[in-house]
């Protein structure tokens, strides 16, 4: 019997500060892909943001009118790993992007992590994980896009930590079996996979 990530596609990991080019890198890469493309939105849309909501309207608008549009902000784990698990071959998934998923979970599990911190790492972790093995198992070609948050002073608030931390092992899951990894700054693409060195 074959693995079942026998038919993977491969997965493509775009990371960078705010503001790098990231999406707009992203957009280009999706739009060279064969087939149809699905752009999985993580942001929680907040409408008493009016800045926060202008900037959602600004990324929907510059997406092509042809792409199919997923607000996963509010899918429950087990619906997230579907869209993974149930994409077709030839397909190409966008996720845009790890860091707002992460916020949105934590942020409605504030019981769980107030609660006990170490036990609710352990469930972002293996959540986290989950995720990133649904992507790299994909039929799809899946493109993710992710924050660089860990070049700054460590976070005075528990969460905040928290946050950090499970996304960073998140994107190491990722890139050490993605067939490309970018780390877009100030509108330049670095091909971290030709220009690092793996240090596994």
């Amino acid at each position: 019997m074959a693995p079942a990530n026998a038919c993977a596609m491969p997965v493509t990991l775009v990371t960078g500060p705010v503001r790098s080019g990231k999406s707009r890198y992203v957009q280009q890469l999706a739009a060279a892909a064969d087939g149809r493309v699905l752009y999985v939105a993580t942001a929680i849309r907040d409408d008493a943001d009016g800045e926060w909501v202008e900037r959602l309207r600004r990324h929907m608008q510059d997406r092509p009118a042809d792409w199919k549009s997923i607000e996963a902000a509010h899918l429950g784990h087990a619906a997230l790993l579907e869209i993974f698990t149930g994409a077709n071959d030839g397909e190409c998934v966008v996720v845009d992007a790890l860091g707002t998923w992460l916020a949105g979970r934590i942020a409605r599990h504030l019981d769980a992590f107030e609660r006990d911190f170490a036990a609710f790492e352990n469930q972002m972790d293996g959540e986290a994980a989950e995720i990133a093995d649904a992507m790299l198992a994909s039929r799809a070609h899946v493109i993710v896009v992710t924050e660089e948050v860990g070049w700054d002073i460590v976070p005075v608030a528990a969460s905040a930590r928290l946050f950090r931390d499970v996304l960073g092992r998140m994107k190491q899951r990722l890139a050490a079996r993605a067939r490309s990894v970018y780390l877009v700054v100030c509108g330049y693409a670095l091909d971290l996979r030709a220009l690092g060195v793996n240090i596994e």
